[in-house]
């Protein structure tokens, strides 16, 4: 074997080598890309400020760890999985994250404990009545402050579906996909029904299938009418059938469901006015037009 047929075979050699090295070592970072990629969406896809923003001052830095370690202590186990999934049902609020309420848990229940204390400093017992209810107020203050934003953010979305996919099926119709229909609906809307269209959108575009991208929306959510709407959409990618005639029959079936909702909200109506009636505005009724004839009575019968 000539020394030049050795040359030729160590730098083929050499170089598979260097081709397989470098497959190696760029197949996780881009595992690692699309990994990055859905972290930072699941943490800025609902935040006003942009994502390369200059961060602002954590105002909750400052705060002793142990006050996250006793709020910890005093919630049941998975309490980190909890709060996170109210944080999903409420948004992502920006600057919202499971360790900061968790920390301010714990200074709600000595800020307020606190508080009762004082104001039942009189005798011992109102002392320890007060300062137990106080601190239990405080400790509970952020779970209702994160429910209620969660609620609100649902039936912002609930209002919002049969207008968007009004929308989405006449883009549909109109001739465009359903990936830039719902990119229309995203940009021509406001809301939170707009970010989550534009968190699917991103979720497609880092390499998600369609179906997970819009199973993780329903996750994200506890409408029903969303979710037999992605189920609709989902079905129907699977089975082959018109993604229009789907989205037409959906679309007609919020529109009777909001319907049907109002009229709920207003059979309620007379329930809800009895209590102010009769507790307040008949009383007041009683008093002006029985108040006189009373007088009368009793400066009838008993002279004064």
């Amino acid at each position: 074997m000539t020394p030049t047929v050795l040359l030729i075979g160590g730098l083929a050699a050499l170089g598979l080598a260097v081709v397989l090295a470098v497959l190696s070592v760029a197949a996780r970072p881009a595992e690692d890309g699309v990994a990055r990629a859905l972290a930072t969406i699941d943490s800025h896809y609902t935040r006003h400020a942009p994502i390369d923003a200059e961060p602002k001052r954590d105002a909750f830095a400052a705060l002793p760890g142990w006050l996250r370690v006793l709020a910890m202590r005093l919630s049941p186990a998975g309490i980190g999985a909890t709060l996170q999934r109210r944080l999903d049902l409420a948004g992502n609020p920006s600057g919202w994250t499971p360790d900061r309420i968790l920390a301010a848990k714990g200074l709600g229940l000595f800020i307020l404990g606190g508080l009762g204390a004082l104001y039942g400093l009189r005798t011992i017992g109102l002392l320890i009545v007060g300062g137990a209810v106080a601190a239990t107020a405080g400790f509970f203050l952020p779970d209702l402050l994160l429910y209620n934003a969660g609620l609100k953010r649902q039936d912002k979305i609930q209002r919002a579906l049969p207008d968007a996919l009004d929308l989405l099926t006449v883009c549909v119709e109109a001739g465009l996909g359903f990936d830039a229909a719902l990119a229309q609906v995203a940009r021509n809307t406001r809301g939170p029904l707009a970010a989550e269209f534009s968190r699917v959108l991103q979720e497609i575009q880092i390499g998600k299938s369609r179906s997970q991208a819009l199973r993780a929306m329903t996750d994200r959510t506890t409408v029903p009418e969303l979710r037999s709407f992605v189920s609709a959409l989902v079905q129907a990618g699977e089975l082959g059938i018109t993604i229009a005639d789907v989205l037409r029959e959906q679309a007609k079936e919020m529109r009777l469901r909001r319907r049907q909702r109002a009229e709920e909200k207003a059979q309620k109506v007379p329930v809800k006015i009895l209590f102010p009636l009769v507790f307040c505005l008949f009383p007041s009724m009683f008093i002006v037009i029985l108040g006189p004839a009373a007088l009368s009575i009793v400066q009838v019968l008993f002279g004064k």
